[in-house]
């Protein structure tokens, strides 16, 4: 277990809820409730939003699911839980089970609920920086090594003919560390996402370089689509337990479907109020500026892995010459039977 994950806070399933509507689920008496515990790269970044409005919405509990989401910093983080064992599900970006397929260690996705990035790379505003390429040999921001946001910082160099391994690579977090890396200028820029990215943008500290906010940018910085954030599970455990898993990817379907029929306020007005950093406004804003992020129906996008993987192969050092079995890195088994 890693070290200091008992500090993490817990979110469990006992919060009021609101917003449901008429439930598809199991008739009462006829399912026993299952506990299940998620692990969230962080639950107030907008790119993991679905986890936290499934819950805000009762939709797990529709289906029988008492669900605790733990919050940690980074999809790493969940991947290494998952993985351990202490918990069920992870939330993070897809990279991770294809990653740990080459380790031998099985973990899919179960539910692609990100089908873009939602992030961007921000520079420090009082730099001299206009260009990817003014980014070799500079320090660069990413949540953790060996994450997510590390791998698209790579990408992002690599496709721009940036060699990666020119560049330095720190883990910073997100939020409030991520600014303060900016500021204490020991990052040049680094891949981030909303509400960090409006923070520094509207306080003049900081500015976009390169967009991965929605799949129109996404495939012109990354020649296709980069399937990212997701709810992933140990393989053996998926197949034994394949009643649980499809309880558990109803409720995210459901929650989707939700997103892609409400106003970004309407689904503000569901998260918890801290989330919005005392701003709800712009926290409207960054969520309406990025909604195409999130999918429909939890199915990976077509083409989606062989791009991830692709990207892996050339431009991350640790990843060439390995090759993943894609089949066993995700499942639309799930998504496909889905019932909302």
């Amino acid at each position: 277990m890693r070290v200091g994950w008992h500090r993490l806070a817990a979110v469990v399933a006992s919060v009021v809820l609101v917003g449901c509507g008429s439930t598809s689920s199991p008739s009462a008496g006829s399912v026993q409730t299952v506990s299940l515990k998620i692990m969230v790269g962080g639950l107030n970044k907008q790119i993991y939003l679905p986890n936290m409005l499934a819950q805000r919405l009762g939709y797990f509990t529709e289906q029988h699911l008492n669900v605790t989401l733990i919050d940690e910093g980074t999809g790493q983080a969940s991947e290494d839980e998952v993985v351990a064992g202490n918990v069920e599900a992870g939330s993070g970006a897809y990279v991770h089970p294809m990653v740990l397929n080459t380790q031998g260690k099985k973990i899919e996705t179960i539910c692609q609920f990100g089908i873009a990035p939602g992030e961007a790379e921000v520079v420090d505003s009082s730099l001299n920086i206009s260009s990817v390429k003014d980014l070799a040999g500079k320090t660069l921001g990413v949540t953790e090594v060996g994450s997510g946001t590390w791998v698209l910082t790579q990408a992002i160099l690599g496709t721009a003919g940036v060699d990666p391994s020119s560049a330095h690579y720190l883990g910073v977090g997100a939020g409030d560390t991520f600014i303060a890396g900016i500021q204490q200028h020991k990052i040049a820029a680094g891949m981030t996402t909303f509400p960090t990215i409006s923070r520094l943008v509207n306080s003049g500290k900081g500015k976009i370089l390169v967009s991965l906010l929605n799949p129109t940018d996404t495939r012109a910085a990354l020649g296709g689509d980069y399937p990212f954030i997701g709810v992933f599970a140990k393989n053996d455990w998926v197949n034994s337990n394949k009643d649980v898993t499809q309880r558990l990817v109803n409720a995210y379907v459901k929650t989707l479907k939700y997103i892609h029929s409400h106003t970004p306020d309407e689904i503000a007005s569901q998260m918890p109020s801290a989330y919005f950093a005392g701003d709800k406004a712009a926290y409207v804003a960054d969520l309406k500026s990025q909604i195409d992020i999130f999918g429909t129906d939890c199915k990976m996008p077509a083409g989606g892995p062989e791009t991830v993987q692709k990207i892996q192969q050339q431009f991350v050092a640790s990843f060439k010459g390995k090759s993943a079995n894609l089949s066993e890195t995700y499942t639309n088994e799930f998504a496909d039977k889905a019932s909302v």
